[in-house]
């Protein structure tokens, strides 16, 4: 797996090894960021379950100013770091390994805000409607930030706060983009 697009294209993404990460696929990437490239330029991005971290990379890859992952597995975050120092990008990367509920109660209390939520969890918690719910109520999404989202049904509920600007089914996957 490489970043596809940007100034690190063709660099090589390594930990898509790491037992319960599930990459998004190069044509579902190339796909969701020409769709998103007008939103990505010097934005703050929010990757919340990294796994190979490939979705901020390409990010910052494409431009983005800052990128803060997150998950759970240490060996994600480990990787990501590895990544970050081998690409030269560690200014432009926080790392936390943490539960998703504890991270986002941090940006809250720190009032921090991003451009681009990533939001793709373990497909079995369904907890994407609970997660936007939160990013919500305590503007952790800037004014015409994106989430964008990659489950494997259609569970989402609608939200008042958002527009759904764009969504397809990819395989099995669907990706819905919001807009706040």
């Amino acid at each position: 797996m490489r970043i596809i697009s940007g100034v690190l294209k063709g660099r090589k993404i390594t930990g898509y090894e790491i037992e319960g990460t599930r990459p998004t696929m190069d044509r579902v990437r190339e796909s969701l960021f020409s769709m998103i490239q007008n939103n990505i330029q010097d934005g703050t991005i929010l990757d919340l379950f990294s796994g190979t971290g490939v979705l901020g990379l390409e990010s910052l890859s494409n431009g983005a100013k800052y990128c803060y992952f997150n998950d759970f597995n240490k060996k994600c975050i480990d990787n990501i770091k590895k990544l970050s120092k081998e690409f030269n990008i560690e200014d432009k990367v926080y790392l936390t390994n943490q539960d998703y509920k504890k991270v986002l109660s941090f940006y809250k209390d720190k009032n921090i805000s991003f451009n681009i939520i990533f939001l793709d969890p373990p497909y079995k918690l369904e907890v994407v409607n609970e997660i936007i719910d939160f990013i919500i109520s305590n503007n952790i999404l800037k004014e015409d930030g994106l989430i964008i989202v990659e489950v494997d049904n259609n569970y989402l509920k609608d939200f008042n706060e958002l527009k759904l600007i764009r969504n397809k089914k990819y395989g099995s996957k669907y990706i819905y983009i919001y807009q706040k």
